[in-house]
C-alpha cells in the first residue's frame, strides 16, 4: 500500500510538472487569436506555424524546432533528420539495438534507404537485460576500421521489442558516455511515445536533437497530422533544407487554418498523456493479477505511453485485439485480422479506431506475430476508456 501511495504521489508530481512546462510555454509565447488563422499556398509568414514551432522549442529547451504537416509520421521525421545530418560515406550508429521494423527498413533495407545512398549503418545490440551496452557503444565509436560516426541514434521507446524503454537518466548517461569518446557526433533521439512522461526531455540532458510525431503525445488527441524535429539551430536548418529545397530553409509550410487544433492539442497534451498513464497502470495491475508478465509493472516509473503484456501465444494476441476493437469509438463493428504491414518483417495484428487515423495517443493495441507474443497497449484519451478496454480484453481471454 505504501509503495502504491508513493507511486501515485510521484505520478501526480510528474503530471503537474508537465502541465507547468506546457502552460508556461504558452504564457511566454503570448499568442493572439488572429494568429491562429494560418495561411495557404506557400505558407510564407504563417504566424500559426511560427508560434507553434516556438512553443515546441520552448517545451524542449531547444534552439529551434521544425513542426510541419508535411512530416507525416515519427518514422518520416527520423529518416528526414538522419538523412539531413549524415553525408555519403558517413556513418550512423544506432546505440539502442535494432530499431523498430519500419525504421530499420527505411534506414538500411528498403529501396532508396539511407544505405542505398552511401551512408554506413551500424547498430550496437542491447545487453541480455535489454539495456544499453555502454562498452559496446564506446567500442563502436572508437572503431577505426569503420568511417567516423556522424550521428548516434537513440530510440527511447521499446518499439516491437521485449525491452524496457529508456528513461531520461538512461539518456543522460548515454550522452555522457558518447561525448567522452566522440564529442563531435550528433546525438539524435527518437522521442515518440515519451513526450511529457518525465520531468525532463532529452535536449535538457545533452542530446542535440529530438524527433517525433504530432499525432502521439504532443497532439493531445486533436492534432490532425504532422511530425517534428527540435534541437540545435544549425541542425534544424539542415533538416528544413532537406525537407524543402536548398535556399528555402523553413520559410514555407502553410497551416491551412488548422493551427487552432495544433495549439489546443498541445495545451491538452499533459492532461491526455497522464490520463493514458493512469489507465495503463490499471491495465498493468489487472494483467499482472491474472498472471501475465507486464512491463512496466503497475505504478513503476514510466518512460512512455506503451504497456507491454506478454500473452504467450498467437491465439491470445488475436483474442486481445478482437476484444478491444468493440471498445473503440470508430470502426467498433469491425474484426481485426492479422496481415502484412509495409515495413514489417512479420504479419501484424492491431486494434485501432481513432478519431485521427493512426493517432496512438488514442487507445489502440498492436503486435507482430512473433515470439514472445507481446501485445502493446498504448494511449487512451481518458483513463476510464483504457479501463473499459482492459476489462473487455481480460474477459475475452478468460473465456478462451
Amino acid at each position: 500500500m505504501a509503495d502504491s501511495l508513493l507511486a501515485t504521489e510521484r505520478e501526480s508530481t510528474l503530471r503537474a510538472a508537465a502541465c507547468a512546462k506546457v502552460y508556461g510555454a504558452f504564457l511566454r509565447e503570448g499568442i493572439a487569436e488572429f494568429e491562429l488563422a494560418g495561411t495557404s499556398g506557400y505558407g510564407y509568414h504563417d504566424a500559426a506555424r511560427e508560434h507553434y514551432e516556438a512553443l515546441i522549442a520552448r517545451l524542449y529547451s531547444a534552439e529551434r524546432a521544425l513542426a510541419r504537416m508535411t512530416i507525416v509520421s515519427g518514422t518520416h521525421a527520423i529518416v528526414l533528420a538522419l538523412a539531413a545530418l549524415t553525408s555519403p560515406g558517413g556513418r550512423i550508429l544506432v546505440a539502442t539495438g535494432r530499431p523498430y521494423d519500419t525504421l530499420h527498413n527505411a534506414l538500411s533495407q528498403a529501396p532508396g534507404s539511407l544505405v542505398d545512398h552511401g551512408i554506413v549503418y551500424d547498430e550496437v545490440a542491447l545487453d541480455q537485460a535489454g539495456r544499453v551496452d555502454f562498452a559496446g557503444v564506446t567500442s563502436a565509436l572508437q572503431d577505426s576500421t569503420r568511417p567516423a560516426v556522424q550521428v548516434v541514434f537513440v530510440q527511447r521507446s521499446r518499439g516491437y521489442a521485449p525491452r524496457p524503454s529508456l528513461g531520461i537518466a538512461d539518456i543522460a548517461a548515454l550522452v555522457t558516455s558518447i561525448r567522452a569518446v566522440a564529442p563531435h557526433a550528433i546525438i539524435a533521439v527518437d522521442n515518440c511515445y515519451c513526450e511529457l512522461v518525465e520531468e525532463q526531455e532529452p535536449i535538457e540532458v545533452g542530446a542535440d536533437l529530438v524527433m517525433g510525431s504530432l499525432i502521439k503525445n504532443l497532439g493531445g488527441g486533436l492534432a490532425p497530422t504532422g511530425g517534428y524535429v527540435a534541437g540545435r539551430a544549425e541542425y534544424i536548418e539542415r533538416v528544413a533544407t532537406r525537407l524543402y529545397a536548398p535556399g528555402l530553409g523553413d520559410a514555407l509550410g502553410p497551416t491551412l487554418g488548422l493551427g487552432r487544433l495544433f495549439f489546443q492539442g498541445l495545451f491538452m497534451a499533459p492532461t491526455v498523456v497522464w490520463e493514458a498513464i493512469r489507465g495503463l497502470n490499471f491495465a498493468a495491475a489487472l494483467y499482472a493479477q491474472l498472471g501475465f508478465r507486464v512491463d512496466p509493472l503497475p505504478h513503476a516509473p514510466r518512460r512512455d505511453i506503451v504497456q507491454a503484456i506478454r500473452l504467450g501465444s498467437l491465439a491470445q494476441l488475436e483474442h486481445f485485439a478482437q476484444a478491444l476493437q468493440p471498445a473503440l469509438p470508430i470502426n467498433a463493428r469491425y474484426r481485426p485480422e492479422a496481415g502484412p504491414v509495409p515495413g514489417y518483417r512479420d504479419q501484424v495484428i492491431m486494434s485501432s479506431g481513432s478519431f485521427i487515423g493512426g493517432a496512438t495517443i488514442e487507445l489502440s493495441c498492436d503486435a507482430p506475430l512473433r515470439a514472445p507474443y507481446e501485445m502493446y497497449l498504448q494511449g487512451g484519451l481518458s483513463a476510464e476508456h483504457v479501463v473499459v478496454g482492459a476489462l473487455l480484453t481480460a474477459q475475452s481471454l478468460g473465456k478462451e
